[in-house]
């Protein structure tokens, strides 16, 4: 079953670029992995403050190989101290 999500991040005050840097450093990589299906980090034009991850992965083992990366450990580990607000809405695709 395909798991999709969207997570919503928050920057704090003046940490808008690092928590672009983090979250594009995600991209290329996700992307490469076994079982993505789309990858893409968004930052809102009219709140530079604000991004948007939408994922989309083939099945459960897909997100969980996608949690064991390198890649992810490294950005589980920096994002909080520049995140001021993280939530995550679970997908489902219609039609």
């Amino acid at each position: 079953m395909t798991i999709t999500k969207r997570v919503t991040f928050i920057a704090k005050e003046g940490d808008e670029a690092k928590m672009k840097e983090l979250l594009s450093a995600m991209v290329k990589p996700s992307q490469a992995e076994d079982g993505c299906i789309f990858y893409e980090i968004f930052q809102y034009s009219d709140n530079p403050r604000k991004f948007m991850a939408y994922e989309s992965w083939r099945d459960e083992a897909a997100l969980d190989g996608h949690k064991a990366s390198p890649h992810y450990a490294i950005y589980k580990s920096s994002y909080e101290p520049f995140c001021e607000k993280k939530y995550t809405d679970n997908l489902e695709v219609l039609g």
